[in-house]
């Protein structure tokens, strides 16, 4: 049922929601006071979410700062967060915009800051039925120089809530000890981080995929509507509810 709800709480989040929602208020009411508010709500909506200066400001101050991990100290293991691919209508793998997060975990395994890669991530998907994420991760992970011995697949989970349980029933059957460089993207990191801490998991966050950095300031950037933005707002505000949740109920 939390799995269910989660999903449908990231639908109404989204920016693009409340628009279609105000939109429908406007065609369909007869007051004309209500219809003139909505249409300045309409507006009001389309201008804050899609103001790229504001988006950007609310992310820096959520996101953590990237981490240069040393090379001096080597973790037993690294855990990588799925999310960053999916499967088409003929179940072929594809990698996704937050693929990052598998690239950084396969340079600190070659860099020999973490000695192997615990990937966590099965089928998020509400009604379809597709493959779990780790078998196309893993062919991924062989691809790329990583031996089968250093690859540890936990295929179940469903949410960060199931990655973090999960990967600590897994890492205790094999008797992994020490800190874990948690891999995900920065902007999902803070929730992350508290999750994998409550399921009594000693991590080192990791934070990639950075949406925003500290670039200079223009145009383009700053004033310029940016309608891509209702999309990652929509994830901004799944995980700032989302570490919400978590703090009242002990899952997200």
């Amino acid at each position: 049922m939390f799995f269910i709800l989660s999903k449908l709480l990231f639908f109404l989040l989204s920016p693009t929601t409340w628009m279609g929602i105000v939109l429908l208020l406007i065609l369909f009411t007869k007051n004309l006071r209500t219809k003139k508010k909505m249409k300045i709500v309409l507006i009001v909506i389309f201008i804050l979410f899609s103001n790229p200066f504001l988006y950007r400001t609310a992310m820096m101050q959520w996101q953590p700062k990237p981490v240069d991990l040393s090379t001096q100290k080597v973790y037993e293991a690294g855990i990588l967060l799925g999310g960053f691919s999916g499967y088409d209508k003929a179940n072929r793998g594809y990698f996704n915009i937050v693929s990052d997060r598998f690239i950084q975990a396969t340079n600190l395994y070659h860099q020999g800051i973490i000695k192997k890669i615990i990937m966590t991530g099965g089928d998020g998907s509400l009604s379809r039925d597709v493959p779990a994420e780790t078998i196309f991760v893993s062919d991924q992970l062989l691809k790329n120089g990583i031996p089968i011995e250093d690859i540890i697949l936990e295929k179940n989970s469903r949410n960060t809530y199931e990655n973090a349980i999960f990967t600590k029933h897994l890492i205790d059957s094999l008797q992994i000890k020490g800190e874990l460089v948690l891999i995900t993207s920065a902007e999902h990191m803070p929730r992350a981080e508290k999750t994998f801490r409550h399921a009594k998991i000693d991590v080192q966050p990791y934070p990639c995929n950075f949406f925003v950095y500290n670039e200079r300031l223009d145009l383009e950037n700053t004033i310029a509507p940016d309608l891509k933005l209702f999309v990652y707002w929509r994830y901004f505000l799944k995980e700032m509810i989302g570490t919400i949740a978590y703090q009242l109920t002990g899952k997200a």
